[in-house]
């Protein structure tokens, strides 16, 4: 059995991008909208990766500083109710512009409106390309 390989089936590399902040103003409350409030993403991006370690090139991989820069976008756009659609958006946006077969995603809001004393809420999704239509047969 080679590398990457688990009884004779390929496993996929990952990249992982931890903590990407940005001001969002998502939320169900008028002030959550009005006011904003930081979001923190982590990402696992998967795919083969052998290429890239081949090629020591960056075309030959997912690049994680433009990769940032679109999940800040996702945070920073259009206003949605639930940090569940945040993530959804983000995996989206993932899997639309760059070449990765599989991502999680997971939305931190540690700001949320909670009453009590919390650490951190969370929602974590995962998402391949043949969640998406459109997406299933190929890589951008």
């Amino acid at each position: 059995m080679s590398a990457g390989e688990t009884g004779g089936v390929r496993t996929l590399d990952r990249i992982e991008l931890r903590g990407v902040t940005a001001t969002g103003y998502h939320g169900v409350f008028d002030f959550e909208r009005r006011e904003g409030q930081p979001f923190v993403v982590d990402l696992v991006m998967r795919r083969d990766f052998r290429r890239a370690a081949e090629t020591d090139e960056v075309e030959d991989t997912a690049h994680y500083g433009l990769v940032a820069e679109a999940v800040t976008a996702v945070i920073e756009g259009p206003a949605v109710n639930l940090i569940e659609k945040l993530a959804v958006l983000i995996a989206r946006a993932v899997l639309e512009g760059f070449d990765v077969e599989a991502v999680e995603v997971t939305v931190h809001k540690p700001k949320a409106p909670i009453e009590v004393p919390f650490g951190d809420v969370a929602v974590v999704v995962s998402r391949s390309r043949a969640d998406f239509p459109g997406l299933e047969g190929g890589s951008a």
